[in-house]
């Protein structure tokens, strides 16, 4: 039972992995059209909150990233929920990080979901899924998955959502370090924006697993190119979202684990589990709310 310590209850913000992304055409308000599928991991972020009742919204300790309070995506989903939900409560909140900024595993983005999710719970709000999926949008176009919980087959800028099962897998990742603004790639003239929509078919025929942004960052970061070199001995390497992080998948924990001891000891890698359903689903269910 996620039962409170010292006032403090905490969840799993779980990673996720972009097994394929590509972008379909761009919409009238600027935003593109993408198709993806988003692989949970079982690894990741946590969360802690404890309630307050002056309606305070308060972070406790510094931004990994260096985010502002009022910036930080998990303050903003917190006032986001009390907002729409006329929530006389208040929250503080703790954000423990693993996942790096800026490699494209979802980080901030899954931040921002689980305190959504736990935090409807431990208020008492009583949103459903789909209207704190709307509210996740309105945060940014990852949220919604991490909201709802379950890999999925995403279109749209990632908000329709299908979910899916995929075959039992492990993921050897590795973090170059490097962070290229998202927007900045979008503006790249080498960046493909037409390519032709595929079916969760192709995904799953493996036909269909490259990532539009995997051209452009490799020509533009050398540390990129210098990950995808290491990694090509020992499997198809593959970039995650629009940030620099790379993986290689495994059907085996085994496999896995001997293919990070054969990269340098320099790399930041290391081996994770796929899963469907995010620990977050788990964490809820067995949870004290008020």
């Amino acid at each position: 039972m996620n039962a409170p310590t010292a006032d403090w209850s905490y969840w799993p913000a779980p990673a996720k992995l972009n097994l394929f992304l590509q972008i379909t055409g761009r919409r009238a308000d600027g935003y593109h059209e993408l198709q993806t599928v988003f692989r949970l991991l079982d690894w990741g972020d946590r969360i802690g909150l404890r309630l307050r009742d002056d309606g305070r919204i308060r972070r406790v300790g510094e931004s990994a990233s260096g985010v502002a309070e009022a910036d930080d995506l998990v303050v903003r989903a917190a006032i986001a929920l009390q907002r729409a939900a006329n929530c006389a409560l208040g929250g503080d909140i703790r954000v423990e990080k693993k996942i790096p900024a800026g490699g494209g595993f979802g980080g901030g983005s899954s931040d921002a979901a689980t305190v959504l999710v736990a935090l409807n719970a431990l208020w008492g709000t009583g949103l459903d899924e789909p209207a704190l999926a709307a509210l996740g949008l309105q945060l940014g176009a990852d949220v919604p998955v991490f909201v709802r919980g379950h890999s999925a087959w995403a279109e749209g800028v990632g908000e329709k959502l299908v979910p899916i099962t995929l075959p039992q897998a492990w993921y050897l990742l590795v973090d170059p370090g490097v962070h290229v603004p998202t927007a900045v790639l979008f503006r790249s003239q080498d960046l493909t924006r037409d390519a032709a929509p595929v079916k969760i078919a192709d995904f799953a025929s493996g036909t269909v697993l490259g990532n539009a942004f995997e051209p452009v960052l490799r020509r533009r970061e050398p540390a990129i190119e210098a990950v995808f070199q290491a990694l090509s001995s020992i499997g198809r390497a593959r970039l995650t979202g629009s940030g620099s992080g790379c993986f290689v998948e495994f059907a085996t924990r085994a496999a896995a684990e001997q293919a990070l001891a054969q990269l340098p000891e320099e790399l930041r890698a290391w081996v994770v589990a796929g899963v469907d359903r995010s620990p977050l689903l788990d964490a809820l269910e067995t949870t004290e709310t008020v």
